[in-house]
Parts: structure tokens; C-alpha cells; sequence
């Protein structure tokens, strides 16, 4: 028999950024909220000093990350291909438990640009008709830069991050990103020290006459005190960010900055263990009940609210809708249907620099370190003449100095004492030159229910139906010689680079490229081609809610992280101020 919880005004699904800043924006209007988690518990005392870091648990075995065993995705490059589940962890590392991938992200918190929101609007400016490939599906968010940034800059503020303005208000400021879109206001913090890699690569890169500046970062330079009143320690440079929670309370993490504030809240509550597999209807279809879990012990859990939110990993986001009917789900053929559309991966890959005289001391450092540069990212290029619309950020950065994961010189053995060898003369003697670019949606990357796998809950796994874009491989083959310029001029001993091939497929595994999914319930101003509506409410069903980078069109070359959160800041304030005073469709369609 199905259990019944007692009724709670909202319900949110997963508790990572997201789920925790809906809970506390909305905890703090008085309403009722309790939080569902499929995996455990963690907090920031898991992490604390004299605790070590565990290389071979977190980086190799994934400790804290979402496992192919208990929810994995299959994977398939088109529709004449048949998907197969994704293994092990690859090309992508989702997070799990409380914090999600908010706790072992790397920490960078680049934003988005006013020509990525109108990405569609800039290509019908500069883009002669037929001139961009028939596959892409380019559209514009249905919020601008001047709605969307106060919420990115109290993100900002929650994080305390830290960083060079470069543009404040619209004016230019020295040091920063003269190309970032015009803040509100300066950094919270001053930008994290150089480490000798950030300093060579600004160096190089200023001498080409481009304009470097500091990463932007979600870990503290300086002991900080956010809005909610949560403190945060200074980054000591101990270089265990990316795949590992902070151990020293300084990168900003749902935990570190919003949980331990929000569980002092008595009219909040969380439940682990508790694996949301549907969101259940009204009988008229058009509101929700509530949802329904499998709890630790194996029972079915009815779980009422007046208001849902989704707040999972954007690729989980999509699966729940499709496995609770809350849209029509995409076809490729027609191009009927919005739940699916548009899936993205955002491109990665870059330069490995080895010089036999410097010591670059890989192991004192912190994941969002780093210098970069904005000059060839979208909209900052004429790329009219290239046949390509998009860009990317081109950067140095030292995540981290664990061994396992050193880059050691070509033509060293892939394992045993010979490449032990190769990486003690390597260690410590390498720097990167990487990317980050942006990845277009087509007609035939989509989102859908995988027809013969399932989970042990018996419900349809996801399948991920993705190849490269070749809009997009042209794009990597043009930053890859801007690449090799600043390469060349860092006049290293060695050097070699991962850049795809024009020839080249997406593959899942083995090697990771960042977790920086995009698309399949987008959002948008027509519900004929989306899922959502500007506010992140479903057009179908208006008390579901579902923030998440799956709201993205298309996947710029920044972090998605800020631009997550300041859509949610955007759709829990209208659900404040609008949506609670009067429920119902905030948007007509």
C-alpha cells in the first residue's frame, strides 16, 4: 500500500544549488517546504580538516557523484543506432546526495553574455540567410541581460566571489573582462593569487595584445560573510576542488553557503534516500498533486504539495518529466513535441605545455584559479566569414595536483613502473592551455525514454541520442590556432593537444570533459517549442517549476552555473510576488 506524508505547501526535488536556493527563498515567505534527496546526507563536517583528501576515492572511484549502477543514461550518436547504457563515468560526472554537483564543481562562476541570451536575435543580425548550417536550432532565452543580472549578482553575493570587474555599469574598468556584459555591481571579493601558470599565460596573452583577466571564483579569497549570513573561510590553496567538497569552508557549495542556514528554519525539512520517480497529476491534467518516491526501505511514498519543484540534474529534470507525462515528448522527425529538444554538451579540450626548467608546483593551488581570455567568445569575433556561430573562452588554470591525474610526456607507457617514471620526471613541469566552447542545439541531438532500459524502480532510463556539431568543430578548429599561437609564444619543451577532429564523435568514455549538460526542457516564449515558460514554469502543468540548465536553448561557452542561479533568483521572486498571490499560468501562452 502507498504511504501518504502529511501535505506540505512545496516540494522540491533534489537539494543541490537549485533545490537550495528555492528552499530558502521560499521557506522565507512562510510557506511549508520540504526538500526530497535520492542519496545520503552530506555535510560540510565530512569534509573538514584533518580529514585527508582521497584522491583514489573522489577523482577515480567517485565517491560523491551519481552512479551508472543505480541511474545510468544510454547513449547513442543517432537514430539508426541502438543506445547503450553508459557504464561508467566519462565524458560527464553528475553529482549525488545533498549538494548535488554543487559540491565537487571546480568553482569557476563565468557568466553568460547579453548576445548569448539573444543568441538567435545576433545571428539574424549577422548571418546572411542559409549562411549557418541547416541542423541548428538557435533561439533566444525570453529574459534579457538587464532582468537576469541583479539575480547573478546576488549569487555573487551569496558565493562571495572573487574576481576583476570588468565592466561595471557600463563602464570598462582596468584588469577585468572589458568584454563581460555590465554589472550591477563590483566582485564581492579580490581574485585569487596567480599561480605560475595563470601568471605565464597572462603574460603571453597580453604581449599578443589580447585581454587576460582573472577566473572568476566561487572560492573566497578573503574571509566572507554572505547575505544569508553564512561565513566563508579563505582558500588556502590546497588544490582539492573539482571532485571534492571544500575542506576548508572556502569554495561556495549549497552547504557552505545556503544549508546550514536553511535547515535552522523550522518550517523546512529534508528526506533523504528518497528516489522521486514520478510527479503525479491532478484528474484534469493541468496542476500537480504532489510526487511519488521509493523511500530507503523500498516503499512507494505519495508525497502532496501545492507547489513542485524539479530541482535535480537538468538530464534527471527530463527524465521526470517524460516519466510523468508533463509535456509531449520530441520528435526529431517532425519537430513536434518539446520535452527532449535541444540537448547540448558544452565543448572542452586543450594544450598540454611540458618546460624541462620550471617547477610549477601543481599541488599548491585551488581549482578556480586561473587566467583567461574573452577575445574570440561569441558575438566578440566577426565569425560571419568562418562558417561558424559560437565561441569560446581560452584559459590556464591548475585545478589540482593530485597524481593520478598529472599529465605526463608523450611516448610515456599508459601504466606500471614505466609510466611511474614518466610521471615523477613529469610532475610538476607542466601547464595547460584550455577551452571551454560553446555548443549549438540541432535537430537531431534530443532527450528521450530509452525503450527497453530501466531502473531498479522498473522506470525508463534517459537516452541521450548526441554527436558533435560540425557548426561547432569548425569553431574548435579556429580556436585551436589561436591556441597553438599562445602556445607557441609560452615557447615551451614539449607540448601536444586534445582538440576534436572535423572527423571526430562524441564519446561517453573514458576521458571526462566537464558535467555542463544543457537543454531538453527548455525554456522560451512559445509552447510550441518549449517546456518552459520565462519564469521556469511549465506550460502544461503551472504549479511545476523545474530551474536547471535544461531551461538552456543552447550552451554558451561560460560555466552554466551562474546563469542557473540567477534564472532560479529570477523564477523564485515571480512565485513570490506573483505566482502565490494568484496561482496560475504566469505567462499565456
Amino acid at each position: 500500500m502507498k504511504k501518504i506524508n502529511q501535505h506540505v505547501d512545496v516540494v522540491i526535488v533534489g537539494l543541490g544549488w537549485t533545490g537550495a536556493i528555492m528552499g530558502i527563498e521560499l521557506a522565507k515567505a512562510g510557506l511549508k517546504v520540504r526538500a526530497l534527496e535520492r542519496g545520503e546526507d552530506r555535510l560540510n563536517g565530512d569534509y573538514a580538516y584533518p580529514k585527508p583528501a582521497d584522491e583514489l576515492a573522489y577523482t577515480k572511484r567517485h565517491k560523491i557523484m551519481q552512479s551508472p549502477h543505480d541511474a545510468a543514461f544510454t547513449i547513442r550518436h543517432n537514430q539508426s543506432e541502438t543506445a547503450l547504457p553508459m557504464r561508467e563515468l566519462g565524458a560527464f560526472r553528475l553529482g549525488d546526495g545533498v549538494g548535488g554537483s554543487g559540491l565537487h564543481w571546480t568553482g569557476m562562476i563565468t557568466r553568460p553574455t547579453p548576445v548569448d541570451l539573444k543568441l538567435k536575435t545576433y545571428a539574424d543580425a549577422h548571418f546572411k540567410p542559409g549562411q549557418l548550417d541547416e541542423e541548428l536550432r538557435i533561439a533566444d532565452f525570453p529574459v534579457d541581460w538587464q532582468e537576469l543580472e541583479p539575480h547573478m549578482d546576488f549569487f555573487d553575493q551569496v558565493c562571495g566571489s572573487s574576481g576583476e570587474t570588468g565592466n561595471l555599469r557600463g563602464v570598462i574598468q582596468p584588469g577585468g573582462d572589458p568584454l563581460e556584459g555590465p554589472r550591477s555591481n563590483p566582485f564581492p571579493n579580490k581574485p585569487l593569487e596567480d599561480s605560475l601558470n595563470s601568471a605565464l599565460f597572462r603574460k603571453a596573452t597580453a604581449e599578443m595584445g589580447y585581454h587576460p583577466y582573472s577566473m572568476p571564483s566561487a572560492a573566497v579569497s578573503v574571509p566572507y560573510t554572505n547575505p544569508y549570513g553564512q561565513q566563508l573561510a579563505p582558500c588556502n590553496y590546497c588544490g582539492f576542488c573539482q571532485f571534492y567538497g571544500c575542506v576548508n569552508y572556502s569554495k561556495a557549495s549549497p552547504q557552505t553557503a545556503i544549508l546550514d542556514r536553511l535547515k535552522l528554519m523550522p518550517n523546512f525539512d529534508y528526506l533523504t534516500h528518497a528516489n522521486v520517480i514520478r510527479v503525479e497529476k491532478q484528474p484534469d491534467g493541468k496542476t500537480a498533486s504532489g510526487v511519488t518516491y521509493i523511500d530507503g526501505e523500498g516503499n512507494e511514498v505519495f508525497q502532496p504539495a501545492d507547489i513542485v519543484i524539479l530541482a535535480t540534474f537538468g538530464l534527471n529534470n527530463v527524465r521526470l518529466l517524460l516519466n510523468s507525462g508533463i509535456g509531449e515528448p520530441y520528435n526529431p522527425i517532425t519537430e513536434t513535441g518539446v520535452v527532449g529538444r535541444s540537448y547540448t554538451h558544452q565543448y572542452g579540450g586543450g594544450y598540454t605545455l611540458f618546460f624541462d626548467d620550471m617547477e610549477f608546483n601543481p599541488f599548491a593551488t585551488a581549482g578556480p584559479t586561473g587566467t583567461v581570455i574573452s577575445d574570440f567568445g561569441t558575438g566578440n569575433i566577426d565569425t560571419s566569414a568562418l562558417g561558424f556561430i559560437g565561441g569560446a573562452k581560452i584559459y590556464s588554470s591548475q585545478p589540482t595536483g593530485t597524481p593520478m591525474a598529472a599529465p605526463v610526456r608523450k611516448g610515456a607507457p599508459a601504466w606500471g613502473t614505466g609510466w611511474k617514471k614518466a610521471l615523477k620526471q613529469s610532475y610538476g613541469h607542466s601547464m595547460g592551455v584550455k577551452l571551454e566552447g560553446s555548443n549549438m542545439a540541432t535537430r537531431g541531438n534530443y532527450l528521450d525514454l530509452d525503450p527497453v532500459y530501466k531502473d531498479r524502480f522498473g522506470m525508463p532510463l534517459l537516452r541521450v541520442t548526441y554527436d558533435y556539431v560540425q557548426n561547432d568543430l569548425r569553431m574548435l578548429q579556429f580556436m585551436k590556432e589561436k591556441m597553438e599561437a599562445i602556445t607557441k609564444h609560452l615557447n615551451p619543451s614539449q607540448y601536444s593537444h586534445n582538440i576534436l577532429k572535423m572527423d571526430s564523435h562524441f564519446a561517453s568514455s573514458p576521458n571526462y570533459v566537464n558535467t555542463h549538460n544543457a537543454g531538453g526542457a527548455i525554456m522560451g516564449s512559445d509552447p510550441r517549442t518549449s517546456v518552459l515558460n520565462r519564469y521556469l514554469q511549465c506550460w502544461d502543468v503551472h504549479n511545476v517549476f523545474v530551474p536547471g540548465a535544461n531551461a538552456f536553448p543552447q550552451n554558451f561557452y561560460a560555466n552554466p552555473t551562474a546563469a542557473v542561479a540567477g534564472l532560479t533568483y529570477f523564477s523564485v521572486t515571480a512565485i513570490r510576488e506573483q505566482y502565490l498571490k494568484n496561482p496560475g499560468p504566469m505567462v499565456q501562452a
